[in-house]
């Protein structure tokens, strides 16, 4: 099956750098687009914590929430920039919420034939706790999946 759109969820893990490169060679062999994604979320490595919530106004969260974001698209365009100097086209998006939830909703409005994203393994207590976004994904996916699974070379923690 050739491929024409392919969601890339990337989550700036080790495992990131892989799941990037899968897509990239998938695009590459079959003339596919990519789109690549980052969900912004509070334990973000790009959010801007505050020096103290309770002085914080809602102009400041406004201020910090938009470099947060500033950051995590200036990333992806390092992955962008990669694949569209090999001939790829490719756009970014950064959105905050529920990973799950927004890779789900990019994918069906841009109309992604294909989902490249991660997983890191969560079993036990820690899959039921925590939840597993890849997991998640592989029950309600509009398209087609490609799974990247961390073998542990990539330096991804278990989480």
């Amino acid at each position: 099956m050739e491929y024409k759109k392919i969601l890339v969820a990337l989550d700036h893990s080790p495992l990131s750098k892989v799941i990037f490169e899968r897509a990239r060679a998938i695009a590459k062999q079959s003339g596919a687009s990519l789109m690549l994604f980052y969900c912004l979320t509070p334990d973000s490595p790009f959010w801007i914590q505050s020096a103290s919530y309770h002085s914080e106004t809602t102009e400041d969260f406004k201020k910090r929430y938009q470099e947060s974001l500033q950051q995590a698209n200036q990333w992806l365009a390092e992955y962008g920039n990669i694949a569209t100097e090999q001939g790829i086209s490719t756009e970014w998006n950064c959105q905050a919420d529920k990973p799950e939830h927004k890779i789900l909703e990019v994918a069906k409005n841009w109309g992604a034939d294909l989902i490249v994203l991660g997983r890191r393994g969560r079993r036990g207590l820690a899959a039921i706790f925590l939840g597993s976004v890849s997991n998640y994904i592989v029950h309600y996916a509009p398209c087609s999946l490609l799974i990247v699974q961390d073998d542990g070379s990539s330096g991804a923690e278990d989480n």
